[in-house]
């Protein structure tokens, strides 16, 4: 039962008590009806908190009828939900001779399925009584002790075993091991786990077996362990015990039972269905009597324990007990009642003996009931709508169907939490945004992205390399993250369309970096590992909010985390997460962003590939001096769903074309699919495309109605490499147009890095190796004669990383000095330190990358005289076909700015 009680409710009644009637034909008298009122009213339980029951002892009339015969009827009666009651007639049950066997019937009454409610429980009391019913005896063959015999049979009693054990024949190993196997499922395991329960020392096994020892009577803690507690009930051994002892223990363990049965639980709807509490209705007791100990010992109970119960006693007698200081009339039961619970919490303090007791009698002009009347119905009341048998039902379908619908709008079944690694993600417009470092969540189950998919496993895998590593190492090596944020999501793609070509290859640009530091040796204390997380923002960078808000928790979750690679496109959206992650101090360094003055939204951000300034300027002196012409025609696309002022890649390439062409840029104009473009058939000016590659197809599907006489010079930005990148659109292409293209890395092709490697270039050769290897990238890039090609953007992303890597590899070398056994501490150095020492290593000479020399402005994080150059293709369907450079700009190593020039 539960802390605070509530005392009876003082009178009136409620409305829906019965009311004393005046005495009639077929109803109880006045006194008869206040004593129903009286028992309705204890009886109903209230809907909060408990409240205290006393001990009615009601004193027969010397004449009249018989109120026990009222009573039974009163509480027998009713259909549907009954008080769940006990009657006890003393005088005609002579077997009834002492508490033990009282508290058995009462118990057997009690736990009848028969009140129209889920049945009452026993746990404690039955164990009690079974004990006090044990005889421990050595056995006849003299094998075992008597405390051996009584753990055998309450390890039986805890769950019946076959009396014949299953036999397995055969003699083979096979069968032998069965065997074993069946004595510890049968015998071995159900002992350890009886052993554990009766031990106590488990808060979740063995409730009951702990309880005994907590109690107070018998002094459980003289014992030690519960089967010495046990052996000291059993027949024979408690003789030594004193039996009034014996007694409460069983009466305690009894009304236990009750108070755990009416706890609520509000995880239990159905424990707030008992409406009514039981009631236990002695008649025919004596004093002295075996229903008067009873009482005594209820009495006691409740003032020793502390504690309430829900059980209430009405006791029939011909005389009021001893201990009473005085009876009331039955006129007065609800005024006596009332006055005892006013008092009860400070007799029971006292322990008085009669500190439960509320003794009533008939007066000399209050007849008892006839035996022919007819008391009103005590029905249990209605249990509250929440606690109904269905709502647990319901509430487990709404739950369901709840997280469902929730689970459904942040999750799916290729985009879910992991509890490998570090995984957060959400979905968000139908796009899985988040960041994963473990092949639990890759990101991108659209047909086609399978070489998108095995890259992101195979960057997963290596970072599992990197911690082993790491461990062996004894943290000795520097140890540092890098999350690759990236367009992962969005594009509509065919089933057989590779969509993310150039997100894949910065990732394999990760991976070549990954692996070239997992190839160091295992003695190389300086040599970095790298591990990487994968980051998608989704389409053109709209939920970079969003993931950036993730990356800032795990960034301040893992010390490791240093910086940012990606990106990929440059966007208002773009500009906002470098703002964020500026306010998060994490750099970012972009291996192809390169519109302009993207650095002024951030602070720690370094871009690798030149600005579009530098990308205008080419076009425009190549126009000038190789192609020899005064005129020039733009057109430009923002794609899907955006437009100039939010596309800030195309919004500043094409004010720096503007500024560059001036006068001779004779048509500005921004094209859109379904455009016809005749009017550039036959055109011998320069056409530029300075749009998204996205766009490129239908741009080139537009001009194939020029058929013969097409324009003469059609010249695609860095954007189309995106698209002559991807065979699977190439090979589709309309019509057999000449093109010409920006590209940020001619100097990492095959061919180049071949002639590098042979010249003795080692980080083009090394680099060459790496990606060759028939263990990282699949395919492998550059073999066997002309090979699959590189891609740009690997050897852009490479670069990216290896910078990092390189200014934290400087950073540990000087926290090193000092102390040779030192071990990688992440907490010695943090991002913006990282960011400066990348300015400070290639202020000067520059840092040596595949795709040519990086060089910062003290004041700008973009590069200075970075390598552009021109790629020509004769036709683009032709895949097979080399792009030949035709043109180029700024510096591929180290040394002053070459300038523009032909090949």
């Amino acid at each position: 039962m539960r802390e605070p009680v509530t005392p009876p409710p003082p009178r009136p009644p409620a409305a829906d008590d019965p009311q004393p009637r005046p005495p009639t034909a077929d109803g109880p008298p006045v006194g008869g009806a206040e004593l129903l009122a009286l028992l309705t009213r204890l009886l109903r339980r209230p809907r909060r908190d408990d409240r205290r029951l006393p001990v009615l002892w009601l004193v027969r009339a010397a004449t009249g009828g018989d109120p026990g015969l009222l009573l039974r009827r009163f509480v027998g009666r009713g259909a549907g939900r009954q008080v769940p009651h006990a009657v006890l007639d003393l005088a005609a049950r002579p077997d009834l001779a002492d508490v033990p066997a009282l508290l058995r019937e009462l118990r057997r009454q009690l736990s009848l399925e028969a009140f129209g409610a889920a049945r009452l429980r026993f746990r404690h009391y039955p164990l009690a009584d079974w004990l006090m019913q044990q005889t421990l005896e050595v056995g006849v063959d003299g094998a075992g002790s008597g405390r051996a015999n009584l753990v055998r049979r309450l390890r039986d009693r805890r769950g019946q075993r076959p009396v014949e054990e299953p036999q397995v024949s055969g003699e083979s190993g096979v069968g032998t091991a069965l065997q074993v196997l069946l004595w510890l499922l049968r015998r071995a395991v159900p002992s350890v786990v009886f052993r554990i329960a009766v031990s106590g020392r488990v808060p979740a096994v063995g409730s009951q077996y702990r309880w005994f020892m907590r109690q107070q009577y018998l002094a459980p803690r003289q014992s030690v362990t519960f089967l010495g507690f046990a052996e000291r009930l059993t027949a024979g051994w408690r003789d030594g015990e004193q039996p009034a002892q014996v007694d409460k223990l069983l009466l305690h363990a009894f009304l236990e039972d009750l108070r755990q049965a009416y706890r609520r639980r509000v995880w239990r709807p159905g424990d707030w269905r008992r409406t009514a509490y039981p009631v236990l209705l002695l008649d025919g007791v004596t004093v002295g009597g075996v229903g008067h100990t009873l009482v005594r010992l209820l009495n006691d109970v409740r003032n020793e324990t502390g504690r309430n119960d829900p059980l209430l006693v009405v006791a029939l007698a011909a005389e009021p007990p001893p201990e009473t200081p005085g009876t009331r009339p039955l006129r007065e039961a609800d005024k006596a009642c009332d006055e005892w619970a006013e008092a009860v919490s400070e007799t029971r303090r006292l322990r008085r003996p009669a500190a439960w007791l509320v003794v009533l009698r008939p007066d000399a002009d209050d007849a008892t009931p006839p035996r022919g009347a007819v008391p009103p119905a005590l029905v249990a009341p209605d249990p509250p709508w929440w606690s109904r048998r269905f709502l647990p039902a319901a509430v487990v379908l709404v739950l369901l169907a709840g997280v469902g619908v929730w689970a459904d709008s942040r999750w799916t079944t290729d985009c879910h939490p992991a509890l490998a690694g570090q995984v957060r993600v959400r979905l968000i417009a139908e796009e899985c945004v988040g960041y994963s470092d473990h092949a639990a969540q890759v990101f991108n189950s659209e047909p086609g992205q399978e070489r998108l998919r095995a890259v992101q496993r195979r960057i997963f895998a290596q970072n599992r390399a990197a911690e082993e590593v790491w461990r062996r190492s004894d943290h000795r090596r520097p140890y540092l993250t890098l999350v690759y944020l990236g367009t992962l999501t969005g594009n509509r793609t065919r089933p057989d369309e590779e969509s993310y070509v150039s997100e894949r290859e910065e990732l394999e640009g990760l991976a070549t970096a990954q692996y070239a530091l997992l190839k160091e040796s295992a003695a190389a204390d300086g040599a970095a590992l790298l591990h990487v997380v994968v980051a998608n923002g989704g389409r053109q960078m709209r939920h970079a909010g969003p993931a950036v808000a993730m990356l800032e928790e795990l960034a301040h979750d893992d010390p490791t985390v240093l910086g940012v690679v990606g990106l990929v496109e440059s966007r208002a959206s773009t500009a906002s997460a470098l703002r964020e992650l500026n306010r998060v101090g994490l750099p970012v360094l972009a291996p192809t962003l390169s519109a302009d003055r993207m650095s002024q939204n951030s602070s720690l951000y370094l871009q690798v590939s030149a600005p579009n300034a530098d990308q205008a300027r080419m076009i425009e002196v190549y126009a000038r001096q190789v192609l020899r012409v005064t005129e020039a025609h733009v057109y430009y696309t923002t794609g899907e769903r955006s437009s100039l002022t939010e596309d800030l890649y195309v919004g500043t390439l094409v004010d720096g074309l503007r500024q560059r062409f001036g006068t001779r840029l004779t048509r500005l104009d921004e094209w859109s699919v379904g455009r016809r473009l005749t009017s550039e058939c036959g055109y011998q000016g320069v056409l530029v495309f300075a749009g998204r590659w996205s766009e490129f197809d239908g741009f080139l599907r537009a001009l194939k109605e020029c058929g013969g006489n097409p324009p003469r010079h059609l010249v695609g930005d860095d954007s189309v490499n995106r698209y002559m990148a991807n065979p699977g659109l190439r090979v589709n292409a309309p019509g057999n147009l000449p093109v010409t293209y920006v590209s940020k890395a001619a100097l990492a092709t095959c061919a180049v890095l071949r002639a590098a490697q042979a010249a003795g270039d080692d980080a083009r050769g090394s680099f060459l190796n790496w990606v060759g290897s028939a263990d990282l990238l699949d395919p492998p890039r550059c073999r066997d004669g002309a090979g699959v090609p590189v891609g740009e953007r690997v050897s852009l992303a490479y670069d990216a990383a290896m910078m990092m890597v390189r200014a934290v590899e400087s950073l540990a070398a000087r926290l090193r000095h000092a102390d040779p056994g030192w071990r990688w501490d992440p907490h010695a150095v943090n991002p913006v330190g990282v960011h400066a020492e990348v300015l400070r290593q290639n202020a000067a000479t520059g840092y040596p990358g595949v795709a040519g020399v990086i060089r910062y402005a003290p004041d700008s994080g973009e590069p200075v005289a970075k390598r552009l150059a021109l790629l020509r293709v004769a036709r683009v369907p032709d895949v097979a076909a080399e792009p030949v450079e035709v043109f180029h700009c700024g510096a591929a190593d180290g040394g002053p700015d070459p300038g523009c020039r032909p090949v």
